[in-house]
């Protein structure tokens, strides 16, 4: 799954802008569908890669900070307006420390995501919805740790979801329960991602998304640098240096970039129930990917877990955007 660098239910629009939003030219609804294709792509590019999860998700990272690098280089010289410079003020320390450990978060997920599409027979079905089931978490951290109690549809919605992430678990258990690690790496990833987005929750309505996005996966590029230290993976890609780097810079260009800025875009000026469905998109998004390039079927038990946790995932999602009346921020790590 790819993070989008904002927190789920976010309160106010994806910009920074602080002006009142005016209606775009372009569909956002074509942006969205775009961008569901574009994260789609990012399992079937680390499941092509040869290289080791940590080092593919730390030169993916690095790569994305290095093109945000450039973006916050060009805003910083064509920032020329009074308006401009009070919409982007200067960051407290105290938020920057919160964002270094939120891309810590975020460095602990893609190394979990990306480790259990690494293990042997795991299908990117089963990871990817795994991996999304995020909203069923953050529905029910909210309700016992923010007090934020949950209506009729999440609590129906979590029900389901969880039943069907169940239902996957048991269906790919297979002789020895070989997949039960992957299942459970990619289950905790989602528990990382739930964490992820409750975390940046309060600082994105303060901090402008690019200085946001920037901070957080640079420091989730310095973690990963860590993790691949102390696990002893790779810092240099493996296998065809050339194949490897072009995976590693579609990985950073397509999804984390590319799908993630057109979800940030898009996404403030559709309803809630379109955003809502938007989150259910990757999965299936990767799943038929999966199925037309890399020929993985999914078994009877494993769809049937899948559509269950899907319709989970959405209507969690869909109840919680209701509550607050609020375009939530679904998108951009995987």
């Amino acid at each position: 799954m790819d993070v989008p660098p904002q927190a789920l239910h976010s309160e106010e629009p994806l910009s920074a802008d602080v002006s009142a939003p005016v209606a775009p030219r372009a569909s956002p609804y074509a942006a969205i569908v775009l961008a569901i294709v574009s994260v789609s792509f990012a399992s079937i590019f680390i499941t092509w890669s040869t290289s080791p999860p940590v080092t593919i998700a730390l030169y993916r990272l690095a790569m994305a900070t290095a093109i945000l690098a450039v973006a916050v280089l060009v805003r910083a010289l064509v920032r020329t307006t009074p308006r401009t410079a009070t919409a982007y003020a200067r960051i407290a320390r105290r938020d920057l420390l919160l964002m270094a450990g939120i891309g810590a978060i975020l460095a602990t997920h893609f190394s979990l995501w990306i480790a259990s599409l690494k293990v042997q027979g795991e299908s990117v079905a089963s990871s990817v919805v795994l991996v999304t089931s995020h909203p069923l978490l953050v529905g029910l951290l909210s309700h016992f740790v923010l007090r934020e109690r949950l209506n009729r549809w999440m609590a129906i919605g979590i029900a389901l979801g969880f039943s069907g992430v169940v239902g996957i678990a048991l269906a790919d258990y297979g002789p020895g329960g070989s997949l039960l690690g992957a299942n459970i790496l990619a289950f905790l990833g989602g528990v990382m991602a739930g964490f992820y987005f409750l975390s940046g929750r309060r600082l994105r309505q303060r901090i402008p998304l690019l200085d946001y996005a920037f901070v957080v996966y640079a420091s989730a590029t310095g973690v990963l640098f860590v993790y691949a230290l102390a696990l002893g993976q790779s810092l240099m890609p493996v296998g065809d240096l050339r194949s490897e780097l072009l995976l590693f810079l579609a990985l950073a260009v397509v999804p984390q970039i590319g799908g993630h800025t057109l979800y940030n875009w898009s996404l403030r000026w559709v309803t809630a129930p379109v955003v809502s469905l938007s989150l259910v998109g990757e999965p299936i998004g990767s799943s038929l990917l999966a199925w037309l390039l890399l020929e993985q079927v999914p078994s009877t038990f494993v769809a049937v877990g899948a559509a269950l946790a899907l319709i989970g995932i959405y209507l969690t999602a869909w109840g919680s955007s209701a509550k607050t009346r609020e375009t939530i921020a679904a998108r951009d790590v995987e």
